[in-house]
């Protein structure tokens, strides 16, 4: 089989595509050949060395991806061969609450991911793909989607008739918006690009607001609502904070994930968060429980993931670099298959 190693720090140039053996499920493992893969922003720091001396090499980088089941070992049920899985991000978190023994083994980076032909997975890691949805699609859900599930239904909460606030249109962005529509919450969606925008708008945001236009954007969030929105999807970290505390209303929640924005321009209003009670909640993906509430939402509803573009596995690297530029809105895919 084919893959793709990250075999030193050497950044995107440095993946190699190398050939081995296909491996053989042993007991409660399932071999699947993978059609998909998707890249997230994770995935971008770790090959651009994001993650320092604990990076593991070689690697076979992505933790996102979804095919057909080949064989499965013995011991195996409820999995048979031709059937279509995806993958879950942390193959030891089943579910219930996380733990470092549950969180140890993230695919991608702790252990090898799914830039590859076949790959072996525990068989309670695997959950169905929906139907409606090609592998393509599939392939996008177990970081970005499962990542907006916990910020936006598990540990968001979110009721219908609520507000959230998503910043920008990346993965976990988009996913956010569409989830928070099927939960029947008001969406306030930021971005810098008109363009994307419109985009935002046919996707269903029923606020928009252009954050370079309007730097302030936090407390307009607040004005347009009357008293600030009951989630911000905070994915920009740091940089944006402040005005998602401004954004944030009495007793809301901040479901912080990621790390984009940098460094804050200013010192925090951390003051202010805990005068208004507001709840700054960490979110780092979920549980196969998760993946499979995640897919079982999006059958009922049959929404489908917002798949930007999609590379030929031979253009691996050329995704990598196409993630790198921000140009995207929603997923950046690898056709394996």
């Amino acid at each position: 089989m084919k893959c793709y190693e990250l075999q030193g720090p050497g950044g995107i140039e440095a993946l190699a595509l190398v050939d081995k053996p296909v491996p053989a499920p042993g007991q409660g493992e399932v071999l699947v050949r993978l059609s998909a893969a998707s890249i997230n922003y994770r995935d971008l720091l770790t090959v651009k060395g994001g993650y320092g001396a604990r990076q593991k090499f070689p690697l076979v980088p992505l933790s996102d991806g979804a095919g057909v089941v080949e064989a499965v070992g013995d011991g195996v049920v409820g999995v048979a061969p031709g059937e279509r899985v995806i993958g879950s991000f942390f193959e030891s978190w089943s579910a219930g609450e996380p733990s470092e023994a549950k969180m140890r083994a993230a695919l991608g980076g702790a252990v090898d991911g799914t830039l590859s032909e076949y790959r072996i997975f525990p068989a309670h890691a695997l959950v169905r793909t929906p139907a409606h949805l090609g592998d393509i699609e599939a392939a996008t859900l177990p970081c970005a989607g499962v990542t907006a599930w916990s910020a936006v239904v598990k540990l968001g909460g979110i009721r219908p008739g609520q507000t959230v606030l998503t910043q920008g249109t990346g993965g976990v962005s988009i996913f956010a918006l569409q989830i928070a529509k099927m939960a029947g919450a008001r969406v306030i969606a930021t971005s810098s690009n008109e363009a994307k925008i419109a985009r935002l708008q046919a996707l269903g945001a029923d606020v928009t607001l252009n954050y370079k236009a309007s730097p302030d954007w936090g407390k307009k969030a607040r004005e347009i609502t009357g008293q600030g929105v009951d989630l911000v999807v905070e994915v920009g970290g740091v940089g944006t904070l402040n005005e998602s505390i401004r954004a944030t209303r009495i007793g809301g929640t901040i479901a912080f994930i990621g790390v984009l924005a940098g460094a804050p321009a200013a010192e925090l209003r951390l003051p202010l968060m805990v005068m208004q009670q507001q709840r700054l909640q960490g979110v780092t993906v979920g549980s196969v429980e998760d993946l499979q509430a995640l897919a079982n939402a999006l059958a009922l509803h049959q929404v489908k993931p917002v798949v930007d573009r999609v590379f030929p596995f031979s253009e691996a690297r050329a995704a990598f670099h196409y993630m790198s530029s921000g140009a995207h809105l929603g997923k950046v895919a690898i056709a394996i298959g």
